[in-house]
């Protein structure tokens, strides 16, 4: 385990970091349906329920100095907390995939090779490359590195969203969306980071303010990306993110914002993989597990098709939303710590009730989307459970 300390400006740039990234806009694109207004307003609603679920968890590892699957303990116990870890384990890599696959084909077009698939996986190979460069190099000497790479993605993506809504008129989208599934979707990302933040809030010199600015940056930064997605779509008619750049002429300035926003962002997911696995297994160091990760995902991203990912950001949302609505009663409200215990049995059925509610709501058309009912009834339940049981 590493002993540094980073400080609230590493932290801000490398959340900034996280959010800058084409997934995030893919997803803006799919809000088309709502048109701008509409559209922005469920995003912004979304990333405030998202990022205060996101800061709760980054505080919780501020405060017990231990990663996000080290924290799951606190609710679920020593069992528990391998079962959640090995979940997370799985979702990274699964978006590792997801996220070198997305960058390789608009690096295919950015470059205009006429490759097709062979250029995807000769891209997908260069990518998982830089990342393992990134993971080598590791946390603590990339420091310096992001305060580099992320000032310049932060002006590329600003020119980027003058030239995305320099259009003047909004194109006619088909399709249909709620407003409520709308919400979801931009809950939906800042939630895939919850298994992810409290693995570098606890290093930090300043943890407190460490979370704040991590959820700061990554709300400035995700809430624009998913803007610049929506506008793409709606003003340029273009919902492919790397032809649009082609057409606005971006040329290397596009070539560079796809590619160092996929790494950085990856990065944290193979990073964060290499930590989830030492909950489950310290066996191997963490560095040598994100490396595993790092390949696995490369591998994946080429030989699986990975290019529909909707479906799993609700997957992800209904497993970690439960989750993380139990550890924050128990941690916040109960004081509970199980961290000596093998499993909390009445947690588990909680978080199954919470999962189905989840699953369940995705199929109800509600203004407020699925996760924030379904935290407020996790929330409810585990209180009530506890008190019982403090009763008894």
């Amino acid at each position: 385990m590493e002993s540094y300390k980073t400080s609230t400006l590493s932290n801000g740039l490398l959340w900034f970091g996280a959010a800058i990234s084409i997934a995030e806009i893919y997803t803006g694109t799919l809000f088309v349906p709502l048109g701008f207004e509409k559209g922005f307003i469920a995003i912004v609603i979304g990333h405030i329920i998202g990022c205060i679920l996101l800061y709760y968890s980054g505080i919780i590892g501020a405060e017990s100095k231990k990663s996000s699957m080290e924290s799951v303990g606190f609710s679920f116990g020593v069992q528990g907390r391998k079962f959640f870890a090995l979940l997370n384990v799985l979702q990274l890599v699964g978006w590792t995939a997801v996220m070198i696959m997305q960058g390789s084909k608009a690096m295919g077009i950015m470059l205009n090779s006429g490759a097709g698939t062979q250029s995807d996986i000769i891209w997908s190979f260069i990518i998982g490359a830089i990342i393992l460069l990134w993971v080598v190099i590791g946390y603590k000497n990339l420091e310096k590195i992001n305060i580099f790479t992320i000032g310049g993605l932060f002006i590329l993506t600003v020119l980027l969203g003058f030239t995305v809504f320099s259009g003047t008129e909004q194109a006619k989208v088909a399709g249909s969306m709620s407003f409520g599934m709308a919400i979801e979707l931009s809950i939906a990302m800042p939630l895939s980071w919850l298994p992810l933040i409290s693995d570098y809030t606890k290093n930090a010199k300043h943890p407190k303010a460490a979370a704040r600015a991590s959820v700061i940056t990554y709300f400035i930064g995700s809430v624009f990306m998913y803007s610049i997605g929506l506008g793409a779509a709606l003003y340029t008619g273009e919902s492919d993110i790397a032809a649009m750049m082609l057409k606005a002429g971006f040329g290397l300035m596009g070539v560079l914002i796809i590619l160092f926003s996929t790494v950085t962002t990856t990065f944290l997911d193979v990073y964060s993989a290499g930590v989830s696995f030492n909950a489950i297994s310290n066996k191997l160091p963490e560095k040598t597990m994100a490396i595993a990760a790092c390949v696995s995902g490369t591998l994946m991203a080429v030989f699986t098709p990975v290019e529909q990912y909707e479906n799993f950001l609700y997957l992800i949302g209904s497993v970690f939303a439960p989750m993380i609505s139990i550890l924050i009663a128990d941690y916040f409200i109960l004081k509970k710590d199980n961290l000596k215990k093998s499993v909390d049995v009445n947690n588990f059925i909680i978080w199954g009730i919470g999962f189905i509610l989840y699953r369940l709501f995705l199929n109800t058309d509600t203004i407020i989307g699925s996760t924030l009912p379904v935290m407020i009834l996790s929330v409810i339940m585990c209180v009530a459970a506890g008190k019982f049981n403090l009763k008894k």
